[in-house]
């Protein structure tokens, strides 16, 4: 089974990106990906290990991937959105 270590930014860390989070988690079930990672705060992200980061689209403008994919999220209750983003990489 793939895996996919994906961290989810919000300004506190426990609301958006716990949301974004689980649904991720729950993406990956329906395309056999195990998810693991965390949520987190913006100004705790840096150093973190993971494949992708996924944030609001107001969030993600003040984020450094450091070489990874940061996927900016414009509506945060559309799962049809978080899915069409986060396919490419559970292929």
């Amino acid at each position: 089974m793939k895996e996919v270590r994906v961290l989810c930014v919000c300004g506190m860390g426990f609301g958006t990106s716990l949301m974004l989070f689980m649904n991720v988690q729950d993406l990956g079930k329906k395309y056999g990906v195990k998810v693991t990672g965390e949520a987190c705060d913006l100004g705790s992200y840096k150093g973190r290990p993971c494949d992708i980061i996924i944030a609001s689209n107001e969030i993600a403008s003040q984020i450094n991937g450091d070489g990874k994919p940061v996927l900016a999220i414009r509506n945060l209750i559309d799962t049809s959105e978080l899915e069409n983003q986060v396919k490419p990489y559970f292929e």
